[in-house]
């Protein structure tokens, strides 16, 4: 159940009406990056979280419901930027806001021209009001989502998430020098920051998280680090430990030649049933882990999301 209070999380305000940086703003209330997405990304998430991780279950719908009033104040800082847009510069009046801040028709003319050669979509279709599109005025979309129904998979997918809405923040302050847009920016920018540790401390609690989901790497093709191009350069990503497996990486020095020997890597190297009598039965292991996770929880009886009497 929600409940809106009309009073924003962090005040937003702007100096004065700046319509090219409101369609830039618009990445970031509907785009692929975006508060919608993300709110909608862990919305959807905690439904599969509930059962098996009710705690997490939590987490989710509360980082949901924030992002979701982010995005109220994207959209009114887009609201705000656009003032004389929708009501006085429609008007072509001369007493407009807007035209306190410009000096005359022609810079009227050149700031409208430039929002809408930006996305002439933004005016013509939605009336200068924030819609859920982006910059170039393409409506939102569901792929934007990233929902796996494995809580480690997409716990991963939200620390990607919050990262890349954290450098479209950073980029976006390049482009206005707004003191109170930046202060704005700022507040949801360090809001990223706060969510991605978040995510991170619930996917730590989570063990074990790796490999993902359910089954065991496949001992046979785990270690081997191809050189696949020329003048490859080696680092702890193709020589070492490989970190936290009990294994060294395998250079092959020569792709072509050591799948040619291994018959298309189909000859088992030594050692190697060994390993995958532990890895089948880790697989076991594991399979029914996750699956008295969720086991464990079910109702018996009928079925109910809440209980009303807590």
């Amino acid at each position: 159940m929600f409940h809106h209070v009309k009073d924003l999380q962090f005040n937003a305000r702007v100096s004065r009406p700046d319509p090219r940086f409101a369609n830039l703003l618009l990445e970031q209330f509907g785009g692929e990056n975006g508060e919608l997405a993300a709110a909608m990304q862990y919305f959807t998430q905690a439904f599969g979280a509930k059962m098996p991780h009710p705690d997490k279950y939590d987490m989710l719908m509360d980082i949901a419901t924030e992002e979701f009033s982010h995005l109220e104040i994207v959209g009114a800082t887009i609201q705000m930027l656009l003032t004389g847009v929708n009501g006085e510069l429609k008007d072509a009046a001369d007493n407009s806001e807007i035209m306190q801040v410009m000096n005359g028709k022609a810079a009227k003319e050149n700031i409208i021209h430039a929002a809408l050669t930006a996305n002439p979509q933004f005016a013509i279709i939605t009336g200068g009001g924030p819609t859920p599109r982006n910059s170039q005025g393409i409506p939102w979309c569901a792929s934007y989502i990233a929902s796996n129904g494995d809580l480690t998979v997409d716990l991963r997918s939200n620390l990607a998430s919050e990262s890349r809405a954290k450098l479209v923040y950073e980029h976006l302050m390049k482009f206005t020098d707004d003191p109170y847009i930046h202060e704005t920016l700022s507040f949801l920018m360090t809001r990223e920051v706060a969510h991605y540790k978040m995510f991170e401390a619930a996917l730590e609690s989570i063990q074990p998280n790796f490999p993902p989901a359910v089954l065991a790497a496949d001992p046979r093709y785990l270690q081997q680090a191809y050189n696949l191009s020329e003048g490859t350069v080696r680092g702890p990503w193709n020589e070492g430990e490989i970190k936290g497996m009990g294994k060294e990486f395998d250079y092959i020095e020569n792709p072509v030649a050591y799948v040619r020997e291994t018959e298309g890597q189909t000859k088992l190297p030594k050692g190697a049933d060994k390993d995958l009598k532990a890895m089948e039965k880790k697989n076991t292991e594991m399979s029914e882990l996750k699956s008295s996770e969720v086991k464990k929880t079910d109702p018996q009886g009928v079925a109910q999301w809440s209980d009303y009497k807590n």
